[in-house]
């Protein structure tokens, strides 16, 4: 944390005074007690279920807050967001709750589920850009053609406050609080956070997560100012900002404590091991801060550490293939290219083996012409479904007692 003595355009009072404008709009999510994740990262780890926000995400905090202090004039002009979807989300709907129109700029990439339902909340969708800072520049172009208000999605003192709202929570349902553990993108969801806590209990780390391939704030306290990264893409899309913000760098550099990096695979498991583990839908960014802590990216050693899960709207077509990598992954499902003799019953024993080691086939293909397969033999790659590494060595071993010829296909 560093002792910069930046003027800060967040306080304290802002949060408390957020607080007071969201309680009869925004749910007071849980933060239960993980004994598994407890056990399996040496933390007592609280999961703060940000996923379970009517929009699923965070975002509706920050939104609500700035929508709430609209002027009358402002209101009747309407709004304008850029996201990748889940500010978009909240934007759309508690616009559209308080009769104000809502027009929303996404990326051509969005997941179709975030688009779809930034519509369902009722905003005009307008797909433009490659990315983020290309749906943005179209969002201030649509904003100023049209005198609509735009409201940013990190990098405005309201919506970060109202982000920081969460920090509050987390004091009242974890009083034995010693970290906690939050996704960056832009940095509102972290500054709002930080400046709740580090003002209440200066004692609580803050520790940041963002993915490696987009370490915009990572890069910003290095180089002590935002800076401009190349695109790239990255399954945790809710956090994909090449730029840090000019009003979060500065209270993300005074209160956070620490920041780390987790790459796609590792995000992959933290999104698997939410779901199977904990029952618990995470998108990429939702799932970063669990990621560090799994993969012990933190220097935190046995704290009561909340880990924010900060939003759920993943497109089901990547969670799908999450699940078979993290499958493959652990073990639990393999391809094997075996070399047979091209005669009656040599696939009959095959299968054979592999039935008796409890090993079920999922798909099969034969090929008698690559590979380098000799006349008369023919190569088949079997994807199979096992309970895990110890079964596959089995399996395996099985094969070279049998004398079969194979190779792992990955």
């Amino acid at each position: 944390m560093s002792d910069s003595t930046n003027s800060l355009n967040i306080s304290l009072a802002d949060v408390i005074a957020a607080r007071e404008r969201l309680r009869s709009a925004i749910y007071y999510s849980p933060c239960p007690h993980s004994q598994m994740l407890s056990a399996l990262t040496g933390q007592q780890v609280y999961l703060k279920l940000e996923n379970l926000q009517m929009t699923g995400s965070f975002k509706e905090r920050g939104a609500l807050n700035r929508i709430a202090m609209l002027t009358p004039e402002q209101a009747g002009r309407g709004v304008v967001a850029a996201s990748a979807g889940n500010h978009a989300q909240g934007v759309a709907y508690h616009a559209t709750a308080r009769g104000i129109r809502a027009l929303v700029v996404m990326p051509l990439a969005t997941p179709l589920v975030k688009v779809t339902a930034t519509r369902g909340f009722g905003a005009e969708v307008v797909l433009h850009g490659a990315n983020y800072d290309e749906a943005c520049e179209e969002a201030t172009r649509l904003c100023q053609a049209q005198g609509m208000t735009f409201i940013h999605p990190f990098d405005d003192p309201t919506v970060m406050a109202g982000q920081g709202t969460i920090g509050l929570e987390l004091l009242e349902q974890v009083p034995q609080l010693g970290a906690v553990i939050v996704p960056i993108g832009g940095g509102g969801l972290i500054g709002g956070i930080a400046c709740a806590i580090k003002e209440s209990r200066p004692d609580i780390r803050v520790v940041g997560v963002q993915t490696s391939r987009l370490p915009s704030m990572a890069m910003a306290v290095e180089q002590r100012h935002p800076v401009t990264l190349q695109p790239a893409t990255t399954i945790a899309d809710g956090i994909a900002v090449r730029r840090a913000g000019d009003v979060t760098f500065p209270v993300v550099d005074k209160y956070v404590d620490e920041i780390v990096t987790v790459d796609e695979d590792e995000i992959a498991s933290a999104i698997l091991v939410l779901l199977e583990r904990e029952k618990t839908l995470a998108e990429g960014a939702g799932a970063t801060a669990l990621a560090a802590l799994l993969q012990k990216k933190t220097s935190l050693n046995g704290a009561h550490t909340a880990v924010l899960v900060g939003g759920g709207n993943i497109d089901v077509t990547l969670l799908s293939r999450i699940i078979e990598r993290g499958l493959v992954q652990d073990g639990r499902m393999i391809r094997l290219r075996i070399h047979l003799l091209d005669k009656p019953g040599a696939l009959a024993e095959l299968t054979k083996l592999i039935a008796h080691h409890r090993v079920n086939i999922v798909d099969t293909l034969y090929n008698r012409a690559y590979y380098g397969v000799n006349l008369g033999d023919t190569t088949i790659d079997i994807t199979l479904e096992t309970r895990g590494r110890e079964q596959v060595q089995e399996l395996l071993a099985a094969l070279d007692n049998g004398g079969y010829v194979y190779s792992r296909v990955i």
